[in-house]
């Protein structure tokens, strides 16, 4: 059995650096692994695709799941500032997977070179967006990105020294 935990405030595991701590105060067990979803990563300034390289090896899940980011105006903070989700106001939202600052494409093309091949979910919580609209595009964005890298064949095209 493994266990995916989310990387997420409020967890004990929730940048980069707990998610670090975290791994070594468990002896770096085989069965602990990690539930990726790059929302929670964006509103802190973290590189969602970089913390996936980083912990290759621990990447168990994935959760789609998009945030964007309304900060730098001078009023919006960047912990909510206990606003409802949806409100303008507030310096991040969850938005559809898509239509926020996530660089999707970045994070599949590094899944690809990691090798994952493991489950891949959209976690949806556009308070926003109807979700009979917001999902079934959200499914159609992740399926036009979850493409397959190059086979062997052509990598070794390109690999290969001619004197």
């Amino acid at each position: 059995m493994r266990f995916a935990h989310e990387v997420h405030p409020s967890e004990i595991a929730y940048d980069y650096w707990s998610t670090v701590a975290t791994l070594e105060a468990i002896g770096h067990r085989e069965a602990f692994g990690l539930n990726w979803d790059p929302s929670h990563m964006v509103w802190q300034d973290l590189d969602p695709a970089a913390f996936i390289w980083d912990f290759k090896d621990r990447i168990y899940h994935v959760d789609c799941k998009d945030t964007r980011k309304r900060i730098g105006n001078g009023r919006n903070g960047r912990l909510g500032s206990h606003l409802p989700w949806g409100d303008p106001r507030r310096g991040w939202d969850f938005v559809s997977t898509g239509h926020g600052d996530v660089p999707w494409e970045d994070c599949f093309r590094t899944l690809n070179a990691i090798g994952y091949d493991g489950p891949i979910s959209i976690e949806w919580e556009d308070a926003g967006m109807d979700r009979l609209v917001g999902a079934p595009g959200a499914l159609e964005f992740v399926r036009a990105l979850n493409f397959d890298k190059p086979d062997a064949a052509f990598d070794a095209a390109f690999s290969s020294s001619k004197d």
